[in-house]
């Protein structure tokens, strides 16, 4: 089983790393962007050997002691059992 895990600065965040990006692919061409918030992306394989309860129970759990800021960032999990 594999986790995808998103984790994105909270909307009330501001994110100079995205004002950068978007100031970016402007100055390249891109037209018709309204704005740009950048993330972090992870994949995380699980033991066959958890349920998917368990396993989404394990995942956010990670997620929110270790890889998110949960003063500053949000995160959303996505559990894919076809992995």
């Amino acid at each position: 089983m594999k986790a995808k895990i998103y984790v994105t600065l909270k909307p009330s965040v501001l994110d100079p790393q995205g004002k950068a990006i978007h100031h970016a692919v402007e100055t390249i061409g891109y037209h018709g962007i309204k704005d740009v918030r950048q993330g972090k992306y992870f994949e995380v394989t699980i033991e066959d050997s958890f349920s998917p309860e368990e396993a989404r129970a394990e995942i956010e759990r990670m997620a929110r002691d270790v890889l998110a800021n949960p003063i500053i960032e949000d995160f959303r999990v996505e559990l894919d059992s076809d992995s």
